[in-house]
């Protein structure tokens, strides 16, 4: 909050230092009187889109899509007012001030994850997560939260229907299991756990739901419920009540329409300002390709695109020029579980190409693909051939989008992941795309990019 309420005091200070709004006939001279209704109806319009609420705070795009509904609608509003008092003096709030605030709020709040999740990694600002639900359920819980720790919870205890573990073990990796789904009241009530999540259980009535949901009140914990459908979240997911009966209702993902059409838009003109700005590094590249071993700069190659329509990817060449023939060789040496192929100590890399991997420089070429309209900037990973002939029904609805340059498994460890983590992270990219998304993945590209973290 005070982020935000700082960046929208400079933005009404820079407005009144500049004069906006001087001799006009409604508000006279007083430029500070438009200033200071513009800051407190944009601050009005924060709150009351919920912009401050903490569980939203550090935990992705709703975050900003609350501040940007805050920030059009204040400026909405007061477009209106102006319109309505004949006042020109509103303009240069409507479309300077008021977009500089917003632009200042994201700024600010941008520095503030950071900082926040630094401290996650770091393993504080936690928070401890009572987790109930069957060994396996418990399990993979476990280890999504450690797998995404910028989301802030840490498992720090289990109830389980035995009261142990796998094996009756007192653990659910290295997480002490407390007790059966009988002592989840008495564990609660000892204020240890600030949030209490229930996974997949058999056995749990609603009535038991409901029961927990009332004990809660008084601890100051929060109860969340897993609702046992494939990760799919979102503007797919609505709550439909029938009766007082809350049900939710998936609607069927749509790769259409205005959205889409300006992705796509968005798509060809980021290709050209990319491939412009980073010109001078591509031909770097390219020189120092050739001088390494005098083959051919680039490597292409056939990969599947949209509805399985197959297109040449261009990426730069990080291998031996004989690469693609020792490929049936390198097959034991497959560290996935699946069909891709990517050893991770692959002896086909040459001395450029393995700096080149590890910064994912070789794949700047790609972005001629983006430009063409054969992939997109953010998307599902671009496969083979002969993956795709191996795709269960799953699978291949990675098909239902454009390749990306990168994705979610790009920023998610890239090749330390398992085929099924693969497969896994595309398709809740493709069930759940939303373009807020596509910037989330955009801005941690660059973080992953210089880590290096899974390029090999």
């Amino acid at each position: 909050m005070t982020s935000d309420v700082v960046s929208v005091a400079l933005a009404v200070v820079v407005g009144n230092v500049l004069g906006l709004g001087r001799a006009v006939p409604v508000f006279g001279d007083v430029t500070p009187a438009v200033g200071v209704l513009a800051g407190v109806l944009t601050l009005s319009c924060l709150y009351a889109a919920r912009a401050w609420d903490v569980r939203v705070l550090g935990q992705g795009p709703e975050e900003f899509a609350r501040v940007l509904k805050g920030m059009v609608t204040s400026a909405v509003l007061l477009g209106m007012l102006g319109l309505a008092m004949l006042a020109t003096a509103a303009r240069p709030w409507v479309f300077g001030l008021i977009p500089l605030a917003a632009v200042l709020a994201a700024a600010g709040r941008l520095g503030l994850r950071a900082r926040l999740h630094r401290q996650r990694n770091s393993g504080s600002c936690l928070v401890p997560v009572l987790a109930i639900g069957t060994t396996d359920s418990v399990a993979d819980l476990i280890v999504r939260t450690r797998r995404d720790v910028a989301a802030g919870w840490i498992v720090a205890g289990a109830c389980t229907p035995t009261g142990t573990g796998p094996d009756g073990a007192e653990q659910i990796n290295e997480v002490p299991v407390l007790g059966d789904l009988d002592a989840v009241g008495e564990v609660v009530s000892r204020g240890e756990h600030h949030v209490v999540a229930v996974a997949a259980t058999p056995g749990w009535s609603s009535r038991r739901l409901h029961e927990l949901a009332w004990r809660l009140e008084d601890t100051g914990a929060e109860l969340v419920v897993d609702p046992g459908l494939m990760e799919v979240a979102g503007p797919r997911l609505h709550v439909e009540p029938v009766d007082g009966l809350p049900l939710l209702r998936l609607t069927n993902p749509t790769y259409t329409g205005v959205s889409w059409m300006v992705k796509h838009c968005y798509d060809r003109i980021a290709a050209v300002l990319l491939i412009v700005i980073l010109a001078p590094v591509l031909l770097m590249v390219a020189v120092a390709i050739k001088i390494d071993d005098g083959g051919p700069v680039l490597f292409r190659q056939t990969r599947v695109g949209r509805r399985g329509r197959e297109f040449r990817m261009v990426k730069f060449r990080s291998v031996v020029v004989d690469a693609e023939q020792q490929g049936p060789a390198l097959v034991e040496r497959n560290y996935d579980a699946g069909p891709l192929l990517e050893p991770r100590a692959d002896p086909r890399a040459t001395r450029a190409g393995a700096l080149l991997r590890r910064y994912s420089l070789d794949e700047l070429p790609q972005l001629f693909n983006v430009l063409t309209g054969a992939m997109a900037l953010v998307g599902p990973r671009p496969p083979l051939p002969e993956e795709v002939a191996t795709y269960a029904f799953d699978a291949r609805r990675r098909l239902l989008v454009k390749p990306g340059l990168t994705g979610l498994w790009q920023i998610s460890g890239r090749s330390d992941l398992s085929w099924d983590e693969s497969v896994r992270l595309d398709l809740r990219y493709v069930e759940n795309w939303t373009p807020a998304l596509d910037l989330l993945i955009l801005r941690r590209t660059v973080g992953a990019v210089f880590s290096g973290r899974g390029a090999y």
